[in-house]
């Protein structure tokens, strides 16, 4: 699925499953509430954390996996919302990226 793609099926279902976009403010804020969950993830899986039970520790890779695809998601709703065409927005900011920051990583010791 390409990101053109998935922006026309995340409308679709919005339109028809979802009834209708939940305000902007309101997918920011679940934007943040799911990009903690993939924090608190990713804390217990590569970091220092541990996970409460047994059962979350064996589900945890599936279910980080499930959580950034809600963080997708709903980034992808307030894309549709505010009219960004997330394919050119992502070949622009790879372009400002390249342009910015070739030489400062080939130059930088901590990445060799």
């Amino acid at each position: 699925m390409t990101i053109k793609e998935a922006q026309q099926t995340v409308d679709e279902w919005i339109n028809s499953v979802g009834i209708r976009y939940y305000n902007e403010m309101t997918n920011t804020a679940i934007l943040t509430e799911e990009v903690g969950e993939v924090a608190s993830l990713m804390a217990r899986i590569y970091g220092e954390q541990s996970f409460k039970t047994k059962e979350a520790e064996i589900n945890g890779k599936a279910n980080l996996a499930d959580e950034m695809a809600d963080v997708l998601f709903v980034l992808i709703c307030l894309a549709n919302q505010t009219g960004i065409d997330l394919t050119e927005a992502i070949k622009n900011n790879l372009e400002k990226k390249t342009k910015r920051d070739a030489a400062r990583h080939a130059n930088n010791k901590k990445l060799k």
